[in-house]
């Protein structure tokens, strides 16, 4: 169950962050509330998670999940740059998470 709450956890990341962008520097209510609850939940399911997966891959995979999804929605949403060298280095981003999935060892 630890991997389904960081999934869940590193998707929320990647909403929050554009929730940040949308706040305007938490000036704009809703949107401030939404990124707040955002963050709220992915950190408490990133500690759930944390139960059965070491910390340091938690927070790895976690942020990496965060830092790749973010990257293509920037790409096809938000007119960022989306090169083939980009697209390498996210692909290497998303190899390594799925490395420690494949390669970690958890904890009961």
């Amino acid at each position: 169950m630890g991997w389904v709450y960081l999934l869940i956890a590193g998707i929320l990341e990647c909403l929050w962050a554009i929730g940040l962008k949308y706040s305007d520097g938490f000036t704009r209510l809703w949107p401030s509330l939404l990124t707040g609850v955002l963050i709220l939940v992915s950190l408490t399911l990133l500690s759930l998670a944390m139960r059965t997966i070491p910390v340091g891959t938690a927070y790895a995979v976690w942020s990496g999940i965060g830092a790749s999804a973010l990257a293509v929605v920037g790409i096809l949403f938000m007119q960022e740059p989306g090169g083939l060298i980009r697209m390498l280095c996210i692909g290497m981003i998303v190899a390594g998470v799925v490395g420690l999935k494949l390669f970690g060892e958890t904890t009961a």
